[in-house]
């Protein structure tokens, strides 16, 4: 018994370095900032992000990530005319928003982190799928006209206010590619950028609202499409 043992502990001890060398799974967890780019900064300030995610090792270089993100970013202050009758004068009222996604996707990763190294590098890419929630809120009561499709609003003639505030979503495709500079061994400190772009839904003007011979930029239907970068710092191991 005393010899089995001793051989047992002896493989451990052999095999360990080549466990450690081929892990077959990794866990990262990071946070850091998300920067909307072309029209979507128009309609949303720089926010941040939350990410955790699992890579399943192909091989020393090769691996296969599922992830979770949460990114929230909140809109510029913004005004809108309102009157107290739909015919009335009006006067400036604020108005506030905010994006948030709750982002599942699927990566292809490629590293190059040599064992003897501490930095090292990676690239990814993939599929995902994008829910995307907007809330608007506001004081004001009465009556305005609003059109932002990133807003996923378009009432170019004169309704009441609350039929704009409230919250609206939408189950969009996207895809993202980017890369990062790890540091460690063992656990590694990553630093991360990605570009993001979503294929949203097409914002049409209210029909009902909208009388004859009006036109608005949104006429022929707005698309919501959006892309950002986020910088996420973290750790995997």
């Amino acid at each position: 018994m005393r010899r089995l043992l001793t051989a047992c502990f002896v493989i451990f001890v052999a095999a360990a370095p080549a466990l450690a060398q081929d892990k077959p799974v990794d866990v990262n967890i990071g946070f850091g900032w998300t920067f909307p780019s072309s029209g979507f900064k128009d309609s949303f300030n720089t926010g941040w992000n939350g990410t955790i995610g699992v890579t399943f090792n192909i091989n020393q270089h090769l691996g296969v990530q599922g992830e979770y993100t949460y990114a929230r970013m909140n809109g510029p202050e913004k005004t809108i005319l309102v009157s107290a009758t739909p015919i009335g004068p009006g006067s400036a009222q604020l108005i506030e928003s905010n994006q948030q996604m709750h982002i599942g996707s699927v990566n292809l990763v490629y590293k190059n982190h040599p064992s003897d190294r501490a930095v090292g590098g990676y690239a990814l890419g993939g599929l995902g799928i994008y829910h995307r929630m907007i809330q608007l809120t506001s004081p004001a009561v009465g009556y305005t006209t609003f059109c932002d499709p990133y807003w996923y609003v378009c009432y170019p003639a004169v309704v009441s206010v609350d039929n704009i505030l409230g919250d609206r979503s939408s189950n969009d495709f996207g895809i993202n590619i980017g890369g990062g500079v790890t540091f460690g061994h063992e656990a590694k400190f990553y630093v991360e950028t990605r570009f993001h772009y979503v294929w949203g839904p097409t914002i049409n003007p209210t029909a009902a609202t909208l009388p004859s011979g009006t036109t608005t930029n949104c006429s022929g239907g707005c698309s919501s499409n959006a892309s950002y970068f986020p910088l996420t710092f973290g750790v995997r191991w």
